[in-house]
């Protein structure tokens, strides 16, 4: 937007996140203290929840603009954004901390940020890295892939707590703890696996949210599985966390939690399955379909119409 510095015919029909229909819509249920922007919640963008800090009724009260797997919804626009840059005339950002909501079923106005021309009938497609919106056919996200790559299980041991939903770690026993490990010992949830590090030490001793809330886990040891992916063979496009991977014996919901020695090419990265996956061609989905289906023509950069709502 910014200060008016010239006039079209034609008015422009929206802004990114306005809504695009007076039609019913619903927000996703949040708690008390929930839901708040993270460090990067942005207009007209899709959201997604983390639990790396819940609410009072121990549910996701945090919400960004990346992550991984289904959206949580859709950051609508309601003049919430705050410039704090200087000489900055307009913003699509709500700063950290502040309260928001998240639309999880309506008719939204977003860009089109893919190279190819959206249709009616295409699906929105959501960026992990970044929440824009690409419109395709259905089933056909886009992403990476090395001919040669491989999954490894992989360990760790630690001595730890767990209050709520954070676990504390004061001794390492063996291994590295990562985001996307499955913890296991005596008392802990079945399925909980670490959020992310709150503080620390590095992969060591310190603080870890985890994705099951409201444990009580006295000082005992904790044991962590996760799978390493090698990323090998001739590689295109670029592999990050929260993508998505497919291939020949890969098991479905494996993603990327974790950077290794990886920085988007040939490489390690961590991942949340520990299956063991030979040399074989590995594929990682930089963007997931969302229920959203596209309502308008709308060609690269312009603004189209979407809907969770079905027709026919």
């Amino acid at each position: 937007m910014g200060f008016q510095t010239q006039v079209y015919y034609n008015q422009a029909p929206a802004v990114e996140g306005d809504f695009a229909s007076t039609n019913p819509r619903a927000v996703v249920l949040a708690g008390p203290g929930g839901l708040v922007a993270g460090s990067s919640f942005i207009i007209g963008r899709a959201i997604w929840l983390t639990s790396s800090f819940i609410d009072a009724d121990g549910a996701p009260a945090v919400a960004n603009a990346f992550g991984s797997g289904a959206i949580a919804g859709i950051a609508h626009r309601e003049q919430q954004g705050l410039i704090q840059q200087y000489l900055q005339e307009s913003t699509m950002v709500v700063p950290a901390g502040f309260p928001v909501t998240v639309f999880d079923n309506g008719d939204f106005w977003v860009k089109n940020n893919g190279a190819t021309q959206a249709v009616p009938g295409m699906k929105a497609y959501a960026n992990f890295a970044d929440g824009k919106f690409t419109a395709a056919a259905t089933g056909s996200p886009s992403g990476a892939s090395g001919s040669a790559s491989s999954i490894a299980a992989s360990t760790f041991s630690v001595t730890g707590s767990i209050a709520g939903n954070v676990l504390t770690v004061t001794a390492v026993g063996s291994g590295t703890v990562v985001p996307g490990g499955t913890i296991s010992g005596t008392s802990v949830a079945t399925g909980t696996l670490i959020v992310s590090q709150l503080s620390g030490t590095a992969g060591g001793v310190g603080t870890y949210a985890v994705s099951i809330p409201e444990q009580t886990v006295s000082s005992t040891t904790i044991s962590g599985t996760y799978g390493t992916l090698t990323v090998g063979g001739t590689v295109s496009g670029v592999f990050g966390v929260g993508q998505t991977l497919s291939g020949t014996n890969v098991v479905a919901g494996t993603a990327i939690t974790a950077l290794g020695t990886g920085t988007g090419g040939a490489g390690t990265y961590i991942v949340n399955n520990n299956t063991v996956v030979s040399s074989t061609a590995i594929t990682g989905a930089t963007n997931v379909e969302t229920k959203f289906v596209v309502r308008s023509s709308a060609l690269p950069g312009e603004l189209m119409k979407i809907s969770s709502w079905l027709q026919g």
